[in-house]
C-alpha cells in the first residue's frame, strides 16, 4: 500500500505547512479571541514547554524505532547471504548431478535477492517475489529428490541448510514489514500541532511571528523527515545495500558450478 511516508521529502512538506499553518493560527485567530494575560503566562508557559519536551521525547523514540528498524534489515541481509553461501558449499555433499543443479538455482537466487534490495519498482517487485518463490520451489525439489532417495545424515544436512534459506528468507521480508506503528506517528503529529499551536499563541510580538515561527516548525519537520526516510525501506535516501549478497555473487560467479573450498565462502 503507498503511504505517504514512504516519501520523506513529501512528508517534511506536508509536516512543516500543518505546523506552521498552526503557528499562524495560534498567533492570529486564537489570540484576537482571547489575549494572553499576564497573569497566567508563567502557568502558559510551562504548560507549552511540558507539551514540547514530550513531543521531543516521542521524536527521540520514534527515531530510535526507526534505527532499531534499519540495523534488523541489516542484520537479516547478512545472515541471508550467509545461509544461503552456507547451503552452496554443503551442496557438495548430494550427488554431482544434483550439486551442480542445486548451486545452478543458488547463484540465480542470489541474483533474485539483490534485486529484491536494490528495485523500487512496485510491478517489478511483484515480478521478483513471483520468480523467487519459483526458484525456492525448483530449490527444494532439487535437495529432497537426493534426501528422500538416500536419506542419510549428509542429505540430510543439505536439505536442513535449505530450509534455513527459506527461514532467513521470510525473517528478511518480515523485518521490512515491520515499520513504526501508525499510532506512533499520529500521537507524534497531534502532539506537535498542539504544541505549534501553544507557540503560537503564546507569541508576543508581531515581529516574532514572522520568522521565529518558522523556526519549531522547520525542526519537527526535519525530524519527521528523517524518522521517515531511515524508517522506509525503499523510499528514503537511506536504504540498506545489499553487500553481503553482492560479496557472495561475485565469489560465486567466479567458481561457477566446480567444487568450493569451504572457507571460500562467507558462513
Amino acid at each position: 500500500m503507498i503511504s505517504v511516508l514512504d516519501y520523506p521529502w513529501l512528508t517534511f512538506a506536508l509536516s512543516f505547512c500543518a505546523l506552521w499553518l498552526s503557528t499562524r493560527f495560534g498567533a492570529s485567530f486564537l489570540r484576537k479571541r482571547r489575549d494572553l494575560q499576564k497573569d497566567i503566562r508563567d502557568d502558559f508557559s510551562t504548560i507549552m514547554v511540558t507539551t514540547l519536551t514530550l513531543n521531543g521525547l516521542i521524536i527521540g523514540f520514534s527515531f530510535s524505532m526507526a534505527i532499531n528498524r534499519y540495523e534488523q534489515r541489516k542484520i537479516y541481509e547478512e545472515a541471508e547471504a550467509n545461509a544461503i553461501g552456507t547451503e552452496y558449499v554443503r551442496a557438495g555433499l548430494l550427488p554431482a548431478t544434483d550439486a551442480a543443479a542445486v548451486r545452478s538455482l543458488l547463484r540465480d537466487y542470489v541474483d533474485q535477492r539483490i534485486s529484491f534490495y536494490t528495485n523500487h519498482d512496485v510491478g517489478r517487485l511483484r515480478e521478483l517475489e513471483a520468480r523467487t518463490e519459483q526458484l525456492q520451489t525448483e530449490l527444494w525439489a532439487a535437495v529432497r529428490g537426493p534426501a528422500v532417495a538416500q536419506p542419510t545424515a549428509i542429505t540430510s544436512l543439505a536439505a536442513a541448510g535449505m530450509n534455513d534459506v527459506f527461514n532467513s528468507h521470510g525473517y528478511t521480508q518480515a523485518a521490512w514489514w515491520n515499520r513504526i506503528p501508525a499510532g506512533a506517528w499520529i500521537l507524534m503529529a497531534t502532539i506537535a500541532v498542539i504544541g505549534n499551536l501553544l507557540v503560537g499563541y503564546g507569541a508576543e510580538s508581531v515581529k516574532s511571528e514572522s520568522v521565529l515561527l518558522m523556526v519549531l516548525p522547520f525542526v519537527f519537520s526535519i525530524a519527521f523527515l528523517l524518522i521517515a526516510d531511515i524508517d522506509s525501506p525503499r523510499g528514503g535516501f537511506i536504504r540498506v545495500r545489499p553487500q553481503n549478497l553482492i560479496s557472495l555473487a561475485e565469489t560465486l560467479r567466479a567458481q561457477g558450478s566446480s567444487a568450493d573450498a569451504p572457507g571460500s565462502l562467507q558462513r
